[in-house]
């Protein structure tokens, strides 16, 4: 089946393409630019598709089973923030261009569609809460607020032939390059001064999968539904150390991160549809890989 694909040659975006290639969907990238030919593992088809509410962009959706909602518009390395200067600019392409491009799909005879909105959604929550889907949000953020009102609209769109749901993500990292760690690994091993964070996270694949989910469960239980997908809670200190043992940097360590702080993202509800994160494990294999790519290419 056809899946379209927003945002697909990002950095979250290209784990789901590269989880529907490997499981035979026919995946065709949306965006402002065709993907180089070598981004991805298998050929994929590209159309325009952009976030502007003014455009009719109903052929993109031709012949399209699915679509995955993954791009967003936001200053490089920020999404909390990523307005700039420009907070209107920034409500109306990633809220407005969203909309429109969830009315449109339906509009084209979609079937499903999948969300990719944020932990951001619960900016604000009081200390100490488990961050459950269920609760009453009123996000502090610009990013925050966007991601939830765009969830609200596609329940709201969804009915019977157009079941849509939301993947409330916390922070994704992984093994393809460019890589969210990149910078943090160049900082340690020239001897830059890091300052100590740990942060909830949760690798790409395990995405890829989520997204997959949504796509091949029955729609009963998904249509109309968020979901939080999160995995562990990594702090900078354990990942440079494992980037110290591979390489034997002689450089200090980061202070270690309070954990503690935070905020517990339960996933009771995506697991109960199937869905295993990788975990530590995972965590620790792929910063190997990462530094063992890094050494071999110095």
């Amino acid at each position: 089946m056809k899946v379209l694909v927003s945002g697909g040659t990002g950095l979250v975006g290209r784990y789901i393409v590269e989880d529907l290639l490997a499981a035979g969907y026919d995946v065709t990238v949306g965006g402002r630019h065709a993907p180089q030919p070598s981004l991805f593992s298998k050929p994929v088809r590209s159309v325009p598709l952009l976030l502007d509410a003014d455009l009719d962009q109903i052929s993109a959706f031709d012949e399209a089973y699915f679509f995955v909602h993954a791009a967003f518009d936001h200053l490089p390395g920020h999404y909390r923030g990523g307005e700039g200067d420009d907070p209107s600019g920034f409500r109306r392409r990633n809220l407005d261009g969203t909309v429109s491009l969830f009315e449109t799909a339906r509009r084209a005879g979609v079937r499903r569609c999948v969300f990719l909105s944020s932990r951001a959604v619960y900016d604000g929550v009081a200390s100490g809460t488990a961050l459950d889907e269920d609760l009453e949000l009123s996000p502090q953020t610009l990013y925050g607020a966007v991601k939830l009102t765009a969830e609200q609209v596609l329940r709201d769109l969804t009915s019977p032939g157009f079941a849509g749901a939301s993947l409330r993500l916390t922070g994704v990292y992984g093994d393809l390059r460019p890589n969210k760690w990149d910078a943090l690994v160049d900082d340690y091993l020239a001897g830059r001064p890091i300052a100590a964070r740990a942060g909830s996270e949760v690798h790409g694949r395990d995405v890829g999968r989520a997204v997959r989910l949504m796509l091949e469960t029955e729609a009963p239980k998904i249509s109309g539904q968020v979901f939080n997908v999160s995995d562990i809670v990594a702090d900078r200190y354990d990942i440079l150390a494992l980037v110290q043992k591979a390489t034997h940097c002689p450089h200090p360590l980061p202070e270690v991160a309070d954990k503690g702080a935070v905020a517990e993202m339960p996933t009771a509800r995506i697991r109960a549809l199937g869905w295993q994160p990788g975990g530590q494990k995972l965590l620790e294999e792929t910063v190997r890989r990462l530094v063992g790519s890094e050494v071999q290419a110095g």
